[in-house]
């Protein structure tokens, strides 16, 4: 049984990849590492302390801190959502549909709490959830499944009867790590998304047939 549905919020709710590729390619230029939208792509769903840390052993740097590279891109992520965000298709009509379902929402990302707030602010989405959780608070990001494992907790809700729905590969594994149901909206083909219970396209393809065959999923997963 669903009690919960747990939204990611980068890729997901907001078309907000690009930005985050775009204020990664010109923090990491200050430290002389030229990124390309594919190499951000390598990272997508990861907290960004952790992303920088990744790069920081790959190709280690001088001048700038780690510290100072990750501030630099959660500041210019959050002024160009304030200028450039926009929801992902069918984004506010899944929320909609969610809002009428029996169940408690919840916001889970991996993203600092200043750019959460950003986008609640800009969207005006701060009371659609009962609970909003950073992975900010976590030891380890996605796809460790702490910020999934603390996000039901502060719902009160088992992970079991947890529905989430994640947009990134990173995400998919911190939600099953969780052991709740995930829905996948990856935007790709990448044949490691068969991890996710339900795939969809768009979140424009969320309606009353997924989610009965999400509860049935569910049934059947407890059973």
């Amino acid at each position: 049984m669903i009690e919960a549905v747990i939204f990611d919020m980068d890729g997901l709710l907001i078309d907000s990849e690009p930005l985050w590729q775009e204020a990664e390619i010109k923090a990491f230029r200050q430290v002389n590492i030229n990124l390309s939208i594919e190499n951000c792509m390598e990272t997508t769903g990861m907290r960004t302390d952790e992303v920088v840390d990744d790069w920081y052993h790959r190709r280690p740097w001088k001048g700038k801190s780690r510290e100072e590279i990750t501030e630099e891109i959660i500041r210019r992520v959050i002024v160009l959502i304030r200028e450039k965000g926009h929801f992902m298709p069918g984004a506010k009509e899944a929320l909609s549909f969610c809002e009428k379902l029996d169940v408690k929402m919840a916001l889970a990302s991996s993203s600092n709490y200043r750019i959460i707030d950003a986008v609640l602010s800009k969207f005006k989405l701060s009371s659609q959830f009962d609970v909003i959780h950073s992975a900010q608070e976590e030891k380890f990001g996605k796809p460790h499944p702490g910020v999934y494992i603390s996000t039901s907790n502060k719902l009160g809700v088992s992970p079991v009867n947890c529905l989430a729905i994640e947009d990134s590969l990173m995400g998919v594994i911190s939600a099953k790590a969780a052991r709740m149901t995930c829905l996948a909206v990856p935007g790709t083909a990448d044949e490691r998304f068969v991890l996710a219970d339900v795939r969809l396209n768009s979140l424009e393809d969320l309606n009353d047939g997924v989610w009965k065959q999400i509860l049935s999923i569910t049934k059947n997963t407890v059973e």
